[in-house]
């Protein structure tokens, strides 16, 4: 049973492509834990990182934090994360479960940093910042982060790639119900959220870059791994495949068949309790 306040289109849009999008996507880089553990003041006791996803966004606590708790409300995802953590031989302070943002298996007041990596704006923000607030110490530091898409590569495969994702937007209008449709709420709001809850002393937005290397298969396999082209995918829809060739032209011709270094940017919008 999802527990109210939860949505099942949200939460069903990231089945069956687990594989992809923890090949593809980018790992949350290590100086999240280092300014949210400044922020905090001490070394963390207890991490939460919420719609966790594969882990991509968790292992970075490694050492990091005496104990770290993924949590993730979509089977697949929650799968591959204890996949991978089951390979590690030196992860024994992680641990994944299935839960949600609003109702966490967590104690009140029992959690040193709350993360959510790319997933804030999946959940129901007042809810899942009242959530937040009560496993949270006083003191207690709250972070939403996401980096910036696309990766900055050049201007007309970038704007290709914003194309494709407006075309899978408007595909999925005309094929599912307004009602069955999964439902984002606008990043750019997150501060504002954060304030207008009431529920943390400080809140501020923090934005940091980060660099990877990056071939075409890769920067192509995360433009494929968005849930709006999957989604379209599964519905057995090819009316993106003229639009995917034309991008997948476009950045094999750019790389050239080397591996780049490519900037990510990313924005944190970040609460303290």
């Amino acid at each position: 049973m999802i527990p109210a306040g939860n949505s099942k289109p949200n939460i069903d849009r990231f089945l069956g492509f687990q594989e992809d999008y923890d090949r593809y996507r980018p790992e949350a880089p290590q100086i999240v834990s280092e300014l949210l553990t400044t922020y905090l003041g001490h070394r963390p006791a207890l991490v939460a990182d919420i719609g966790c996803g594969t882990g991509l966004s968790t292992f970075i606590w490694n050492h990091a934090a005496d104990a770290v708790h993924g949590i993730e409300p979509n089977p697949d995802m929650l799968g591959k994360a204890q996949q991978k953590l089951a390979e590690m031989s030196d992860a024994a302070a992680i641990s994944f479960a299935q839960g949600y943002s609003n109702q966490l298996p967590l104690a009140t007041g029992s959690v040193d940093i709350v993360t959510c990596s790319q997933s804030f704006h999946w959940m129901e923000p007042v809810s899942t910042l009242q959530e937040i607030s009560r496993v949270l110490r006083d003191g207690g530091v709250f972070a939403a982060y996401d980096c910036d898409w696309p990766l900055a590569l050049q201007a007309n495969v970038e704007i290709l790639y914003n194309n494709l994702i407006d075309k899978a937007n408007e595909i999925l209008d005309t094929l599912v119900p307004a009602s069955e449709r999964a439902h984002k709420w606008d990043k750019d709001s997150h501060l504002d959220r954060i304030k207008d809850s009431g529920l943390f002393s400080f809140a501020r937005e923090i934005v940091f870059h980060h660099t990877e290397t990056c071939d075409a298969a890769r920067y192509i396999g995360l433009a494929l791994s968005q849930g709006a082209i999957q989604t379209v995918w599964k519905l057995g829809s090819k009316d993106l495949d003229g639009s995917i060739t034309e991008f997948q032209t476009a950045v094999e011709q750019h790389f050239q068949g080397k591996t780049l270094d490519v900037l990510i940017s990313y924005r944190m919008r970040l609460g303290v309790k």
